[in-house]
């Protein structure tokens, strides 16, 4: 699935991922390939994904955001 994740001042990361884990307001949960449509507000945590590439893991802070899942597509806005 494709991944955007953006600040205010840059686009932070985009790229093929397998999975995203975030931190939502109540409570951690994952998007996986064609999940259903969501979107959610996002907690003070970790943003932790795997490249479709390499398999490798990537973990990013943050202080909170939004996420929506669309025609396996995520876009994540943090602050």
């Amino acid at each position: 699935m494709k991944l955007d994740i953006l600040s205010p001042e840059e686009e932070v990361f985009s790229g093929e991922v397998e999975t995203v884990s975030l931190p939502g307001i109540t409570g951690r949960f994952q998007l996986l390939n064609h999940h259903a449509p969501i979107i959610s507000a996002l907690a003070s945590g970790t943003i932790s994904y795997v490249l479709k590439e390499g398999k490798k893991e990537t973990s990013l802070e943050i202080k909170g955001g939004v996420v929506e899942m669309l025609n396996n597509s995520v876009v994540i806005l943090i602050d």
